[in-house]
């Protein structure tokens, strides 16, 4: 709004009835950049907790675009109300704030449209960052990984236990909407933990951080308690729909991987490393070591404090499937259960 009202004004000598200098030009700029800015958030904020947020990705793009310009329009009805009000109230200040000079002018509703392109090219732009990640998409962008490039990563993978069964007894259908469901309940602790989902692989969800952000303040313990506390807080729901409240187990392990862009027609950035290989066989053992969540010794030893929300027990050297040396172990759970 700033940048059209600077080059509406700034290179002519005409200025609004209204504006005593062009320093009140800033009171339209505002004025203009709250009214717009305010359509934009109430557009995202309708089409993220309402129905529109199940339709397809078309749906909520046109209905973004056209929110913008009948607000847009509905703004303009308002201000000519009130210019008509002015008018009759003989209050002439008010009445040349809100003339036609700005709103009907043909460079102010090629602006509408103009706004309106640009709205419906960031809600595109926003659904595909949803479907990659807004990381994945900026970095794919900026080409940060089309050269191979070594990191150090911290990674949580959380699986639904028995989901094979549930899968027999619900059918494929059903367990779909289970899964939709579950992580659906996910977003939030995830992006309140600042974490990024690298993979969903069915039932399981495999979640990763810059080594030393997943490490501060336990945010990859944090994830799991509270996603299971978010599925418990909708045990009302998940009962009447399915019968159960479902209930995921979770590993989490750190070290060194090397980053890279893959594919041509469609690009995504992987990880390589044994890592990841090491990370699914610790998460095989949460049945057998009778844990809920699992930790390696790597991680442990670089938590901050300790973990000092969790209590951590040591369940000592494990030897994973098809590893030639053992691995340190930790179970994880809430201090004060």
């Amino acid at each position: 709004m700033a940048a059209f009202v600077f080059f509406r004004y700034a290179q002519t000598p005409e200025l609004p009835q209204w504006a005593v200098s062009s320093a009140d030009l800033a009171t339209l700029s505002v004025y203009m950049g709250v009214s717009f800015g305010s359509l934009h958030w109430m557009s995202n904020l309708i089409a993220d907790f309402s129905a529109i947020n199940r339709l397809p990705y078309l749906f909520s793009v046109i209905f973004k675009g056209l929110f913008l310009l009948l607000g847009a329009t509905t703004l303009a009805y308002i201000t000519q109300f009130l210019n008509m009000w002015a008018i009759e109230n003989h209050m002439a200040t008010l009445r040349q704030m809100l003339t036609a000079h700005v709103l009907y002018t043909p460079s102010f509703q090629a602006l509408l449209v103009y706004l309106v392109v640009v709205r419906i090219s960031l809600a595109f732009i926003e659904q595909v960052s949803l479907l990659v990640g807004p990381r994945v998409l900026i970095n794919i962008g900026m080409g940060k990984y089309h050269k191979p490039r070594y990191e150090q990563r911290l990674f949580l993978y959380l699986d639904m236990v028995s989901s094979t069964t549930h899968a027999e007894t619900l059918g494929d259908y059903r367990f779909s909407r289970l899964i939709q469901d579950s992580f659906s309940l996910l977003t939030e602790t995830v992006t309140r933990n600042e974490a990024e989902i690298y993979r969903y692989i069915g039932d399981a969800v495999l979640i990763h951080w810059p080594l030393d952000e997943g490490i501060v303040q336990d945010r990859c313990i944090n994830i799991y308690f509270e996603f299971s506390q978010q599925l418990n807080w909708q045990r009302q729901y998940f009962e009447e729909h399915y019968g159960f409240v479902p209930k995921f187990k979770a590993a989490a392990h750190c070290g060194q991987v090397v980053a890279a862009v893959v594919g041509v027609n469609k690009q995504e950035i992987s990880f390589f490393s044994d890592v990841l290989n090491t990370l699914a066989r610790l998460q095989d053992q949460c049945n057998p070591l009778g844990q809920r969540m699992l930790l390696s010794g790597n991680l442990v030893n670089r938590l901050e404090n300790q973990s000092s929300h969790y209590q951590l027990h040591d369940l000592g050297q494990i030897q994973l499937k098809g590893k030639q040396h053992t691995t340190q172990v930790f179970g994880v759970s809430p201090k004060g259960r």
